[in-house]
C-alpha cells in the first residue's frame, strides 16, 4: 500500500509516489504490479457478466414486467457528490411512460421512500442489504442515473448506459453531470472545482443545484432513443 495517512502498521510493504498518480485507477492498479513497473497508458476496462436470463427471472420474480426502466442510485460517496433532484427526476420520468427503480444499500432507503411518493405507482424501491438486487437491477434496466457511487461503477462495468452525476471518482477530469455513454452533455462550471471535498465548503453546492431534473432526464430520454435506434 502507498504511505500515508493512517496506514503505518497496517501494510508491510511500502509503496511512494501516491500524489504523483492523478487517477484513481493508477493509484490502486499500480499496486498490483511490482514496484517500479511502469504503468500502461490505458488499463482494462472492467467487465460485469451479467446473463440476460437471469435479469429476466428477477424481473419477473419481482413483478417488474419487460418495458424499457430507468435506475436511480441516489446514493453517493459523499455529501458533495450528492444531487439531491432524483424525486422531481422519478415523477418526469414515470410520467413519461417509463418504469423506474430506486436502487442502493439500507442507507438510501430514506432517499427511495421520499422519490417513490414523488413519482408515483411505477417508481419502485428496491434498496436492500442484498447487492446482488442492485446488480440485477442494473443490468435489467436500460439507462442507469448515478450519483458518484459503486452502483454507477457496476452500471458502468456490466454495459448498460450509466450517467453519473458529478462522477467518475477523478473529478480532475471530468466535470459535473459526464453522461458515460451519452453523447449530449450538460456541464456545470463552477470556480471552485475540481473537488475531491466529501462536504461542500463554499457552502452553496452550485456543482449540484444548477443541474435542474429536467436536463437530467433529457439526456436520458436521448440515450434511450440511442439504444433502440430509428
Amino acid at each position: 500500500g502507498f504511505v500515508g495517512e493512517a496506514r503505518f502498521g497496517l501494510i508491510n510493504r511500502w509503496r511512494w509516489g501516491e500524489k504523483a498518480l492523478p487517477r484513481f485507477i493508477d493509484k490502486n492498479a499500480a499496486l498490483a504490479l511490482p514496484d517500479g513497473a511502469p504503468l500502461p497508458d490505458e488499463w482494462p476496462v472492467p467487465l460485469l457478466r451479467v446473463p440476460a436470463e437471469e435479469a429476466g427471472r428477477w424481473r419477473q420474480a419481482n413483478g417488474l414486467g419487460t418495458g424499457p426502466a430507468v435506475a436511480l442510485a441516489p446514493g453517493s460517496v459523499g455529501a458533495s457528490k450528492r444531487w439531491t433532484y432524483y424525486p422531481e427526476a422519478a415523477r418526469l420520468l414515470a410520467e413519461r411512460g417509463l418504469d423506474v427503480w430506486v436502487v442502493g444499500g439500507p442507507g438510501e432507503k430514506a432517499l427511495a421512500t421520499e422519490i417513490v411518493a414523488a413519482g408515483g405507482p411505477r417508481v419502485r424501491d428496491l434498496t436492500g442489504s442484498d447487492l446482488r438486487n442492485g446488480i440485477l437491477a442494473m443490468a435489467a434496466a436500460s439507462v442507469a442515473i448515478s450519483n458518484d457511487s459503486g452502483l454507477m461503477h457496476i452500471a458502468a462495468a456490466i454495459g448498460t448506459p450509466t450517467m453519473g452525476i458529478f462522477g467518475p471518482t477523478s473529478p480532475y477530469h471530468w466535470a459535473p453531470l459526464n453522461g458515460l455513454a451519452a453523447t449530449v452533455q450538460t456541464n456545470t462550471v463552477v470556480p471552485c472545482q475540481p473537488c475531491h471535498r466529501p462536504v461542500c465548503t463554499m457552502n452553496d453546492h452550485r456543482c449540484m443545484r444548477d443541474i435542474p431534473a429536467s436536463d437530467v432526464v433529457g439526456i436520458a430520454e436521448r440515450v434511450l432513443a440511442e439504444a433502440v435506434g430509428p
